[in-house]
């Protein structure tokens, strides 16, 4: 049986660290679960990682929905969350629902959604109908890269009580935990002291609840983007590209497949062709 949304806030109260790590398929996703990882979360970072993008502006519903599939065929003990992408859920309640539902019927146990204060109305629905919701403050992916550019949250008394405030409102709204994004890590202490749910860290420091990691920057396999905040565990990048240049020589010298890597014919049976075949 995996991981439930009531053994998460079980962890904050026995004051336990939680894992989180974002995981789009279903082979990243069987090795994160594998290894005890608690939550797999289904970032619309996928846009960026897996598909490309230069942002997550151009995630879609349905590409969420896949990648949802994807790991929760994988999973078996992890909790799992999914992004709701940009717009699908801003422009009205009754489509914060029905793409909730999408994402809950693709296999994930949650959904998460940005914004602090003016969100709570519609996680308030959400949580109402049964599905639990994960908030996301600081810095918001979605929308703040669109008028801020990327930094660090909190760094000011206005915008750190600012912040205090949203998470407080998203508390009573219902959420089961909040995503703390490149908040001031004396602020998001600060949060986490606060608030009787989870918080869950990604460049917001020690203070946090839990953390969350993109697994290809703590595997790292994806150089584009290079954030602070990410430890990097091993550099697959490297020894991926070095792996396939090593079968691309292989392949050109003759080396591989060799004959372990075949399958031959009854040498009776290849008589018999060749006899048919006048060869």
């Amino acid at each position: 049986m995996h991981k439930s949304v009531l053994d998460i806030l079980k962890m904050k109260k026995e004051k336990k660290k939680i894992s989180v790590i974002t995981s789009y398929d279903y082979t990243l996703a069987s090795l994160c679960d594998k290894a005890g990882i608690d939550v797999l979360l289904v970032g619309d970072s996928a846009g960026m990682v897996m598909l490309g993008y230069e942002n997550t502006i151009p995630v879609t519903m349905d590409q969420m929905c896949m990648f949802t599939e994807a790991v929760s065929r994988a999973r078996k003990n992890a909790l799992l969350i999914s992004d709701l992408p940009f717009m699908s859920y801003q422009s009205s309640i009754e489509d914060a629902i029905n793409n909730s539902g999408k994402l809950i019927k693709a296999g994930a146990d949650a959904v998460k959604l940005e914004g602090g204060s003016i969100m709570t109305e519609t996680i308030s629905a959400i949580v109402d109908i049964g599905i639990p919701v994960m908030g996301h403050i600081g810095l918001q992916p979605q929308t703040t890269m669109l008028s801020e550019g990327y930094k660090v949250q909190g760094k000011t008394k206005e915008s750190a009580m600012k912040l205090i405030e949203d998470a407080k409102e998203l508390e009573g709204a219902g959420v089961f935990s909040i995503v703390l994004e490149m908040v001031s890590h004396e602020v998001a202490e600060i949060i986490s002291q606060t608030v009787s749910v989870p918080t869950i860290g990604i460049g917001s420091g020690i203070g946090c609840d839990g953390q969350v990691l993109v697994v290809q920057d703590l595997l790292g396999m994806y150089d584009k983007i290079k954030p602070k905040f990410a430890k990097r565990y091993m550099n697959l990048s490297e020894d991926i590209v070095k792996s396939l240049e090593d079968y691309k020589k292989d392949v050109n010298s003759g080396a591989f497949p060799a004959e372990e890597n075949w399958f031959s014919m009854d040498d009776e049976e290849l008589k018999k062709l060749r006899e048919q075949i006048g060869s």
